[in-house]
């Protein structure tokens, strides 16, 4: 189906010639376009917001993302209670207590730093708003090129970006959203998140190890001694700790494993879920990790203080029309989505003939 200038984009006519939807193939199902003209129309876009201060700061406001992250900080308070009250003080032997003290407590705060930045990071959010047709015009496309525009958030959506229904906004590589760190993980936080998930499992495994020690030297020594609760308490707050800990050190182990097979092999989870075909020339593993966790391997890599280098890499745009080719797709969307081709002076002649 072919829409003529005079029915769709007036006042648009020096830059954009024509305007199409255009049906995927089969073999990129995953790019059926919307069939309705009403959000090809530029003009009903508006503008995007003036960035101010508090646009830096970034936030989801998910009523089940605040509890679920608040709920992962209580757990994490809480296993460091039981760590240290329960069984590292009460403990006569003040070596063993200062070694796994020190150990446990770094793992924490790192996982619990970690979890910070993955929720207050941009994941990689796309300029919303900004599929104007002062935008369009200022791209300047050639003929043959065409872009993608997402409906919901009315953006020019780059190659690999997805909307997502809790952040209301486009995201780059976008794996999933997770409500545990009340966020999407993206191209910008996807360290922090796997920092996240590697720290909290081996706080995990630590506490499940110095539960087992602990049984051990209770059943030895008398009950009483081995903690200054009573021996009641003392067992519930040990089997709460190792009923989490169990549990965590699962979850957050496949986590982190589907994770960094995701990343190796440059593939996102809804890309996966969707079984898209790549469009994308694919980076090896080990670029993928550097990209990811921000250069070459360094003590770096561990710490959720330093970024990715995903931030230095040219936008999307510049990237699509400094392209080879004389068609440059920029954007796909699981669903449907809207296409705006510039065509030539020849397939606009053909097309008003038609």
């Amino acid at each position: 189906m072919t829409l003529s200038n005079d029915s769709l984009l007036p006042g648009c006519r020096k830059k954009i010639w024509n305007v199409k939807l255009i049906m995927s193939p089969p073999s990129h199902r995953f790019r059926d376009i919307e069939r309705t003209a009403e959000y090809l129309q530029p003009e009903k876009c508006a503008p995007p917001p003036v960035d101010n201060s508090m646009d830096k700061v970034w936030f989801i406001k998910d009523g089940c993302g605040i509890a679920c992250a608040v709920v992962t900080w209580f757990l994490v308070f809480y296993a460091e209670f039981v760590v240290i009250f329960v069984m590292l003080l009460p403990s006569k032997d003040i070596i063993y207590s200062t070694i796994n003290g020190i150990i446990f407590n770094i793992l924490a705060f790192m996982a619990l730093a970690s979890h910070m930045r993955a929720m207050i990071t941009d994941p990689g959010t796309v300029p919303k708003g900004n599929a104007t047709k002062e935008f369009i015009e200022s791209l300047q496309l050639k003929p043959g090129q065409v872009v993608y525009k997402c409906p919901k958030c009315c953006s020019i959506k780059p190659d690999r970006a997805h909307h997502c229904s809790v952040c209301k906004r486009c995201i780059r590589k976008m794996d999933h959203h997770c409500p545990w760190v009340n966020n999407c993980v993206g191209e910008s936080n996807q360290k922090f998140f796997v920092l996240f998930t590697m720290y909290i499992s081996l706080i995990s495994l630590h506490a499940l190890i110095m539960v087992g020690f602990h049984f051990l030297y209770c059943f030895e020594e008398d009950w009483t001694k081995c903690s200054s609760f009573s021996p009641p308490t003392t067992v519930i707050l040990l089997i709460l700790l190792c009923f989490e800990g169990l549990l965590f050190l699962i979850f957050t182990a496949v986590m982190f494993g589907t994770q960094v097979h995701s990343i190796c092999t440059d593939e996102t989870g809804i890309e996966k879920l969707k079984n898209e075909t790549p469009s994308w020339e694919k980076a090896s593993s080990w670029e993928g990790l550097k990209q990811a966790f921000g250069g070459s391997f360094s003590p770096g890599w561990l710490s959720p203080f330093s970024g990715t280098v995903y931030q230095k890499v040219p936008s999307d745009i510049e990237n699509a029309l400094s392209g080879k080719g004389g068609e440059i797709v920029i954007g796909k969307m699981v669903g449907n989505v809207e296409v705006i081709e510039v065509g030539g002076e020849e397939e606009s002649n053909h097309s008003n003939n038609n």
